[in-house]
């Protein structure tokens, strides 16, 4: 019995990120708890790789894009845990704790990363409803008689 947990535990990937900067990212109601290292490339979210978690491209090529400005795409080993929102936000935020991570690495990476306004927190969020609407701003259909 004991055997076959040991074989369990060592198929999953063995993540070391001791020496590594951590960073938070944040995006509409996603967290994105972000660890980077110096690496092969490998991106790890919540213990899966990140073509597993994420099944659209768009979100898998936004993920990537801060290591691409800085023209290191294999360098940087990622492990992240990610709560909260959809798909969209959790890349997003994503991208946001990488970014503020990669600064922590090389304070000279800024400036590039910041024109592209990676290490600013995307403030929009999805606004309250409000009483009397219907949502937010769309109110009921008016009827004249």
């Amino acid at each position: 019995m004991e055997n076959t947990q040991s074989n369990i535990k060592s198929s999953k990937p063995q993540l070391d990120f001791k020496d590594s900067k951590y960073a938070t990212g944040r995006r509409k109601t996603s967290i994105a708890k972000v660890w980077l290292k110096k690496g092969t490339g490998k991106i790890y979210v919540n213990g899966k790789l990140y073509s597993e978690y994420f099944s659209s491209d768009n979100h898998k090529m936004q993920i990537t894009r801060p290591f691409e400005l800085i023209n290191q795409p294999t360098d940087y080993d990622v492990r992240c845990n990610v709560r909260g929102g959809g798909p969209t936000g959790q890349a997003g935020a994503m991208v946001h704790g990488i970014s503020k991570a990669l600064v922590l690495f090389d304070e000279t990476l800024k400036s590039t990363l910041k024109t592209e306004k990676l290490t600013t927190r995307d403030s929009r969020a999805v606004e309250r409803k409000k009483p009397g609407r219907r949502k937010a701003r769309r109110s009921f259909q008016f009827s004249k008689r």
